[in-house]
């Protein structure tokens, strides 16, 4: 965890959070002199800003993230999207309007760091200590930006023939389209059927285990879900993972099975 200080207007603010805890300092405009004071310390701080011109007093500080607030009201995403054209190298972290149902726009473009918000946490949740509601809207900000869900189901064969079969099976009873892939066989968009097996039950059916197939979970951001599940307990595959020309994972099986079922998550 860590912890940081926000609203913070003046330079003794900035001193106090600092010798209570706090290892970063955030404010909703751009003060030079409080800026100026964090820098000398060394203390990272995230100022707030609106325009070119806050963001070039920022570039002239030697930082690199910028608070952008009020954000929906100045323009939301699209906004950010226009002004940090010409800084490449300047991140964003948005709030003012930011809530679970448009946290997810904000958090799809690569040059949003983070986004703040206080609906997970008003004052009255606070005053009341409802600690269980404050968690659940959490999770449910925190699921509605992994944005995760089955995309398809995997079931693994024996042979081309038994995956043409299986496809055909499912095209005549259903009107599902037959996709011949590389390497599975497609009815539909959400059923995969593998030539000659793959991952579940350890697809080993050459060994005559009972080899099930696959369940595969889309995610808008694979690299936060990975953070996320990893945090959770979760081991993953990554002999499994499928890489993009970057390295960066795309795809990849987690290490348990679940009813014989392998599970892939898989960035959409």
């Amino acid at each position: 965890m860590l912890l940081g200080a926000g609203t913070v207007l003046s330079i003794d603010q900035a001193d106090r959070a600092i010798s209570a805890g706090a290892q970063f300092i955030m404010s909703p405009g751009l003060n030079p002199k409080v800026v100026g004071h964090c820098v000398e310390k060394d203390i990272p701080i995230i100022p707030g800003c609106a325009t070119p011109s806050d963001i070039e007093q920022a570039l002239e500080f030697g930082l690199s993230a910028v608070k952008f607030f009020p954000a929906e009201q100045a323009g939301g995403i699209e906004y950010i999207k226009a002004v940090s054209a010409p800084y490449p190298n300047v991140r964003f972290i948005p709030t003012g309007g930011i809530n679970a149902r448009n946290i997810r726009h904000y958090l799809a473009f690569d040059k949003v760091l983070a986004c703040g918000g206080s609906w997970m946490a008003g004052a009255d949740l606070i005053a009341a200590r409802d600690f269980e509601k404050i968690t659940a809207l959490s999770r449910e900000a925190l699921m509605s930006l992994l944005d995760m869900r089955v995309t398809h189901t995997g079931i693994n064969a024996d042979s081309e023939e038994a995956a043409l079969k299986a496809a055909n099976f499912f095209a005549a009873l259903f009107g599902f389209s037959v996709t011949n892939s590389e390497p599975s066989v497609f009815a539909g968009d959400s059923i995969e059927i593998v030539r000659r097996g793959g991952q579940g039950t350890q697809g080993h059916i050459a060994q005559g285990h009972n080899a099930h197939g696959h369940i595969a979970v889309g995610t808008s951001d694979i690299t936060r879900a990975l953070a996320y599940l990893e945090r959770s307990g979760v081991e993953l595959d990554y002999d499994s993972a499928l890489r993009d020309s970057g390295g960066a994972v795309r795809g990849i099986y987690l290490k348990e099975e679940i009813l014989g079922f392998a599970v892939r998550l898989l960035s959409t």
